[in-house]
């Protein structure tokens, strides 16, 4: 008698992974465990120079649910092997993940059952970020995964273009294959691109709340194993990130989103750039030069109304950076996320205050550094914004410093001349 087949695979999870031969086992151990037991784990490995081939054979011989599959030449990003992995997968499900991720025990299992409740096209949960040098785990747009819910089409709901991520989600083969939906190659930041195009064309998604993805983030790994998001520093980066910003407008037009511009524009100038921004006065004038270079002329092709939506001190760092007043930008970069006032401000005849030493020469350059709405003058003093910054620092006597800070003062709220303080 002949032994029967085994059963098909109800999904496929697809780990890629180059030169990481040490994280690799970790990842790989996360699909093992699954809940749901019946899978396919495929490694795609994008033609490591390091010991992850003869890791993942190990691997594969290990479990006969691995296949290893070894691309011939190395393409430098994360498509390449998620697409030959999808020409190979077995399954009417598939998953990503990366090496240096892991998926939680019952991933598979929620994602699988939010399917077979209804017809989706693909499923998503939430992310958990977890911190290599502290441990802490934060959730990733928590408030986008809060409640259990199916989406009827992206427009229902915008702001889920905030969550980007690709490895998150689960998809139905049939629906990748009927808009032939596969990751753009040869370009950086896809899953940008991908996900854009899977929350158009998708009827209908189901978000779950429960965690599915854990995110290991190394935030001062060396820079040859920095994640792309952690290479900022890079022109390179910015100009990948840009240049898929322009490959999403241009999917939006050509697909009749067009109505979605506002809503990425948004998520373009609250996460992207906002990412840059926390960055600006850790960088020279060269780079700072050239990084006006490559985000200006796109900035100038954004909604106005998503600019509006922006809190003050985002939309004063995007002005000063657009007039290439690079000084005043690291300055105004500092007290992002903080109630930290500017160093100077200039009023002009009607009493409105404007962010620098100098009057804004246009319409749109009035209105962005603006900054009459922060009440310098008139707020309660409880509530008064200064901004403080240490000018020198010595050691003190015992195990105490001594600090000189200035404090700028905009909205003359404090008595002029020096004054010594005591920190406890």
């Amino acid at each position: 008698m002949t032994p029967e087949a085994p059963p098909p695979p109800d999904v496929t999870v697809t780990v890629i992974v180059y030169n990481d031969a040490a994280r690799l086992p970790r990842a790989v151990e996360s699909v093992r465990r699954q809940t749901h037991a019946n899978i396919e784990i495929i490694i795609s490995d994008d033609h490591s120079t390091d010991e992850t081939p003869q890791v993942a054979r190990h691997l594969a011989a290990r479990d006969p649910r691995i296949r290893h599959l070894r691309l011939p030449r190395n393409s430098g990003g994360c498509s390449a092997p998620r697409n030959a992995a999808l020409e190979i997968a077995r399954a009417p499900y598939a998953m990503f993940l990366d090496s240096d991720d892991e998926l939680t025990d019952d991933a598979v299992e929620l994602l699988l059952s939010a399917h077979r409740e209804r017809e989706i096209d693909f499923a998503m949960g939430a992310v958990v970020r977890v911190r290599e040098d502290s441990g802490r785990r934060t959730k990733w747009m928590p408030h986008l995964v809060a409640e259990r819910r199916t989406v009827i089409g992206i427009e229902s709901e915008p702001r889920l273009l905030f969550e980007h991520l690709s490895t998150s989600k689960m998809y139905a083969r049939a629906f990748l294959d009927r808009y032939d939906l596969r990751f753009p190659e040869g370009i950086h930041y896809e899953d940008q691109l991908f996900s854009a195009q899977a929350y158009c064309l998708a009827k209908e998604f189901t978000i779950i709340p429960e965690p599915v993805y854990r995110w290991h983030v190394a935030p001062y790994a060396a820079t040859e194993a920095a994640s792309i998001s952690n290479q900022r520093h890079k022109l390179e980066n910015v100009r990948d990130r840009v240049h898929v910003q322009r490959l999403i407008d241009d999917f939006l037009v050509e697909s009749g989103h067009g109505g979605l511009r506002e809503d990425k524009d948004y998520k373009f100038l609250k996460h992207d750039f906002r990412m840059y921004a926390g960055d600006l006065p850790y960088r020279d004038e060269e780079w700072l030069s050239a990084f006006a270079d490559i985000t200006v002329p796109y900035l100038e092709t954004l909604s106005p109304a998503a600019y509006a939506r922006l809190p003050r001190m985002e939309r004063v760092v995007l002005q000063l950076v657009r007039e290439r007043r690079f000084h005043e930008a690291r300055s105004a970069a500092r007290g992002l996320g903080r109630a930290v006032a500017p160093r100077h401000v200039t009023p002009d005849a009607d009493g409105h205050l404007y962010w620098g030493t100098a009057l804004p020469t246009s319409t749109w350059a009035r209105r962005e550094l603006d900054v009459s709405d922060l009440e310098l003058d008139t707020r309660p003093f409880r509530s008064a914004q200064f901004r403080h910054e240490i000018t020198e620092l010595t050691r003190g006597p015992g195990a105490s410093i001594d600090l000189t800070i200035r404090t700028y003062d905009p909205g003359l709220r404090l008595p002029v001349g020096p004054h010594r303080a005591a920190l406890l």
